[in-house]
């Protein structure tokens, strides 16, 4: 635009007056276009049929919506059956509450004429770009909100949202500020069944709301905008923790509190009551769904749309889950000092929840029941070992591949030689302190041996590894920077229904299904509303899948570490089973699975303290075996498919063969020279026979270029010197 101006002076005068007479028509043609335009919509808003205001006491007609399992006859809880309001005085609400609700949701409530045409425009766009408006305000003005909550039906139309700001102007024009507001506290939802600030106090405080100290007053106003979402007795309680925060820093900013009062408020210890949940079935399972159905539908269409939602959950299964979670949870408190346990069943084929078991009682206060540890962020342990097997033999290793079990320094910063654990040295044990020498990847996985497993994770590299569980389903290892070999060991963080899902993939010949909680939802008139698709994907090779089962339900691989006759064993069924326990005892797993059914379960102490130093043979494993015997007479009988054989042509490290045949050839001519002595003293480690980016190819001509190799290789040669010196042979 500057320079066409600059260049304007050398237009001749004719041109510049066409030019000047151009943009004239322009503007008029955009201002008659405009008025048009402006006629068309206020024509439109005239044939609107707005609500008269004198409905406004009257409360709109909702219509509950319901959760049944998954044969739809058996209610597991009606969301709205035990509604509580308690209207009271403007004047016996607490100024905080006042104050703070004003601050969070609408800071300029008392200035406005019913709605802020500038908030609107920057929430649209807000949402355009899909932000998150739990960290401020939105669009709606307390006005606005007091119209949504008693007058209209929560349409998601423009037509609605007109009617909205037309009626937020008249109730403006009808009620004082301090009578509108007073509506808002009178009728917001806080979550669940309660409406209101007095039920809200009293249900989360055991006060009135008259008496709630500041930063009490300030979780109060956070929750209307997602009352589900922030719930104190929910999974986000750092959500909520932040947005409490953000309320009272905003009272101060806008001089509602003084700065002793903010400091004051931040550091206040808030107890919350134990929520009181009435004719509530699978507590944890349903609060799963009805944060996803608030989360898809929003709050007010669950209460007025009278939906009936048709979870997937087994009521059989869910009863006698939570009989014997409970039973064993109560044990291993008194034996093992682990107070908890949880446990989530899904169907490998439709990814259905069948059972979802938060903890010992959803009603127990002592434990903080109500959190539900199935969606946790707790570490695995070698529970998590699968996924780096299964990257392994997607890139060319087999259940036959031979690493050796010996003590083995990680670290490059430090010796070889240096076979301990320190801040910056790495050398891990294994759970009963020995090493077994040679050992092929079927019987360290079995035996679940871990000096085996974190070369694989190292042969395979960390974000593969977390490649493979992200296909599998895991959520919660984004950030790949932060693991290094632990991860196998469990240093990462994962959510057990998410492993349980994860796991049904491998139950699934390798197509995943997602973990879903819903069939189908109807609403009021039997219209379906939502209902569930399959969708399987393949996210792993089904040669891969099959490995895996076969090496997770050998028991023959399995025994010397667990005994031919433990809990992980059924006799004429087809269960693969992995266990896993963190090197602290803070967190025990089990996951295994048929082709039909996957289960997994935890125990510890919410609050992460350790347990006694057991494995997880003794806490968890016969809690999840009691489960399993049961659950498998309600589920068809399928055997896994058999994988595919080794190949024959592989190099020999592949196949199980440790030592350098091509040495021992050349020893004694085209015959190998397999003596004890020869066939020991030509052995190496994997590293001196593959390059880890290319297994199945020609075997390295530098392996000592591998920052690992002489790593490797050092206890390699303590082993050789070792058995060669006493004549013995080496277990495998």
């Amino acid at each position: 635009m500057v320079l066409f101006y600059l260049h304007m002076h050398k237009l001749s005068e004719k041109t510049k007056q066409r030019i000047i007479h151009i943009g004239i028509d322009v503007a008029i043609g955009v201002g008659v276009l405009g008025l048009l335009i402006g006629g068309v919509l206020l024509l439109w808003v005239s044939t609107l049929e707005i609500p008269d205001l004198s409905a406004f006491e009257q409360r709109r007609v909702l219509q509950s919506t319901k959760i049944y399992d998954r044969t739809g006859e058996v209610l597991l809880y009606d969301l709205h059956q035990d509604v509580k309001r308690t209207i009271v005085p403007y004047e016996e609400i607490s100024r905080h509450i006042k104050n703070a609700t004003v601050a969070i949701e609408d800071d300029s409530f008392f200035e406005h004429s019913g709605i802020r045409p500038l908030s609107i425009i920057r929430a649209v766009l807000a949402n355009l770009q899909g932000g998150n408006l739990l960290g401020g305000q939105g669009g709606s003005t307390i006005t606005q909100q007091v119209i949504k909550n008693s007058v209209l039906m929560q349409e998601k139309t423009l037509s609605r949202k007109v009617k909205e700001w037309i009626l937020a102007l008249k109730l403006e024009r009808e009620l004082s500020k301090d009578q509108i507001l007073g509506h808002y506290l009178n009728e917001s939802p806080y979550g669940g069944t309660l409406y209101g600030v007095e039920e809200a106090s009293r249900a989360f405080f055991g006060k009135s709301a008259s008496n709630v100290t500041l930063a009490e007053a300030a979780y109060i106003a956070s929750l209307p905008q997602a009352p589900t979402y922030l719930s104190p007795y929910g999974q986000h309680r750092d959500a909520l923790e932040a947005r409490k925060n953000l309320t009272l820093k905003r009272m101060y900013e806008l001089g509602s509190i003084t700065e002793e009062e903010y400091n004051a408020a931040l550091t206040e210890e808030v107890s919350f009551k134990t929520q009181i949940t009435t004719g509530i079935r699978a507590p944890h399972f349903v609060f799963y769904v009805r944060e996803y159905l608030a989360r898809t539908y929003g709050e007010e269409l669950l209460a007025e749309r009278g939906f009936k939602v048709i979870t997937t959950l087994d009521a059989e299964l869910q009863e006698k889950a939570e009989e014997i979670v409970k039973k064993y949870a109560l044990q291993n408190e008194t034996t093992y000092n682990a107070e908890n346990a949880a446990l989530v069943a899904t169907d490998p084929k439709t990814g259905d929840i069948l059972v979802m078991v938060g903890s010992r009682d959803y009603f127990d206060e002592n434990i903080d029941g109500e959190y539900n540890i199935a969606l946790a962020n707790r570490q695995p342990g070698s529970s998590f070992k699968p996924f780096v097997y299964a990257t392994a033999f997607k890139e060319g290793y087999t259940p036959d591949t031979v690493v050796f079990d010996l003590k083995t320094q990680f670290s490059t910063s430090c010796e070889p030689s240096f076979l301990e654990t320190t801040d910056t040295c790495y050398a891990p044990g294994n759970y009963d302190d020995a090493f077994r020498g040679p050992m092929s990847f079927r019987n360290a996985l079995a035996q679940s041996i871990n000096v085996p497993a974190v070369k694989a994770l190292y042969l395979v590299g960390i974000s593969d590894a977390i490649k493979t569980a992200q296909d599998l389903g895991i959520t919660t290892l984004a950030d790949k920077a932060r693991y290094g070999l632990t991860l196998v060991l469990g240093g990462g963080e994962v959510k057990l229904l998410e492993m349980v899902g994860a796991y049904g993939t491998f139950a699934n010949e390798g197509e995943r299904n997602d973990v879903t909680g819903i069939l189908r939802i109807e609403d009021a008139s039997g219209n379906i509303v939502e209902e569930q698709k399959l969708n399987p994907r393949r996210m792993i090779d089904r040669q891969v899948a099959l490995q895996i089962s076969d090496v997770l339900s050998d028991n023959a691989a399995r025994t010397p570490s667990y005994g031919a006759s433990s809990p992980l064993h059924f006799p004429g069924r087809d269960v693969a089973v992995k266990t896993g326990t963190t090197n602290d005892y803070r967190d025990t797993w089990i996951v295994g699975y048929t082709p039909t059914i996957a289960v997994g379960a935890w125990a510890g102490n919410n609050d992460n303290s350790s347990m006694a130093k057991k494995v997880a043979g003794f806490i968890v494993s016969p809690l999840w075996r009691e489960f399993m015997d049961f659950a498998i007479t309600k589920r068809p009988d399928e055997n896994f498919a058999e994988p595919e054989a080794t190949p024959t042509n592989l190099k020999p490290i592949l196949r199980g063969i440790w030592f350098d045949t091509d040495t021992l050839s050349s020893r004694s001519g085209s015959i190998p020279d397999t003596s004890l002595q020869n066939t020991i003293s030509s052995a190496h480690d994997i590293l001196y026979f593959v390059d880890k980016d290319n297994p199945q190819g020609p075997n390295p001509r530098n392996p000592e270029n591998d920052p690992q190799f002489s790593y490797w290789e050092y206890p390699v040669s303590l082993w050789k010197s070792g058995l060669i010196g006493a004549s013995q042979t080496s277990g495998n």
